[in-house]
């Protein structure tokens, strides 16, 4: 997907990938997966985020939900730091919220990709057009996990 294994992609890029990669996937909500992934990458941009950040932010999900591999993260012409954030903020099978958000306040930078993920999933518009069991459910997910990451 990205040519140039020498040289980091452009967030142009970046985002071309995450975009193809995410095709036809849809959230919640039944929005465009898409949609969630540039919410995100600007809320790093907006909260100060570095390239590196704003990177791992439009791919945050991508190894999660199974659209690209961790083996593809790997190989990508992407920076070390890059990488690291999305192991970070990728979920692991049966993990505890414990160890995810310990490893998330390990890995320089994954808290603001994180915070921004987090801002838009509990934005309550987004949240308003769910059922009210799901709702509820998403809610206390979202702020245990700020709680766990010291975000109040």
């Amino acid at each position: 997907m990205i040519e140039t294994p020498s040289t980091p992609p452009t967030l142009d890029r970046v985002e071309a990938v995450a975009r193809a990669a995410h095709a036809g996937q849809t959230d919640k909500a039944g929005r465009p997966y898409a949609e969630h992934l540039q919410a995100v990458a600007e809320g790093v941009r907006a909260r100060g985020g570095d390239q590196d950040q704003i990177a791992a932010a439009w791919l945050h999900d991508a190894v999660e939900d199974g659209r690209l591999t961790a083996r593809w993260l790997d190989e990508a012409p992407l920076t070390r730091r890059t990488k690291d954030i999305v192991l970070a903020v990728t979920k692991r099978p049966g993990e505890p919220p414990e160890a995810y958000a310990a490893r998330i306040l390990d890995t320089p930078g994954a808290l603001l990709v994180k915070e921004a993920d987090l801002a838009h999933n509990a934005d309550p518009a987004r949240l308003a057009v769910l059922d009210g069991a799901t709702r509820k459910r998403l809610a206390e997910k979202y702020a245990r996990m700020r709680a766990l990451l010291g975000l109040g």
